[in-house]
């Protein structure tokens, strides 16, 4: 059984791929939406999950630990090539890179969410991770609502 700090550690690293990936994400679609409107809000998303990253890094190594992820993992990557090839097929490009973005907000805040069910999280890393949940949360919401708004132009 892992020690509480490995614990600790391994939920940070996974929430450094999830990071990584929406950073990557966000980059990637920004590169195919039509509208500049979305592109703006997909960069700034972008350079949001690259700051959580440094506050990640920052968590990781108060315990002894790093991480050289800046890519994010295999299945963000599998993502992004999902957004590639859905905004390549599909006739409204705005909406399907945001469905894309739907999916992995969805699937950040399960990940964030199982990590905070750790009791033995140190307050102050507790508090970066909750504040970086519901930053993610109210992207999530932010991103349906365009969605809605773009299903129907």
């Amino acid at each position: 059984m892992e020690n509480s700090n490995e614990k600790i550690q391994d939920g940070l690293k996974h929430l450094l791929h999830i990071a990584n990936d929406g950073k990557e994400g966000y980059k990637n679609a920004a590169e195919n939406c039509e509208s500049a409107e979305l592109k703006a809000l997909f960069t700034t998303y972008s350079i949001q999950r690259s700051e959580f990253e440094m506050e990640l890094k920052s968590c990781l190594h108060k315990f002894g630990s790093n991480s050289d992820n800046e890519k994010g993992g295999p299945l963000g990557a599998i993502h992004r090539t999902w957004i590639d090839i859905k905004s390549s097929i599909m006739p409204n490009e705005n909406k399907a890179v945001l469905d894309a973005c739907i999916t992995g907000e969805k699937s950040a805040i399960e990940t964030y969410d199982k990590v905070l069910e750790d009791t033995s999280l140190p307050s102050d890393v507790r508090d970066i991770v909750m504040s970086q949940r519901q930053s993610i949360a109210e992207c999530l919401h932010n991103i349906q609502n365009l969605e809605n708004q773009y299903a129907t132009s």
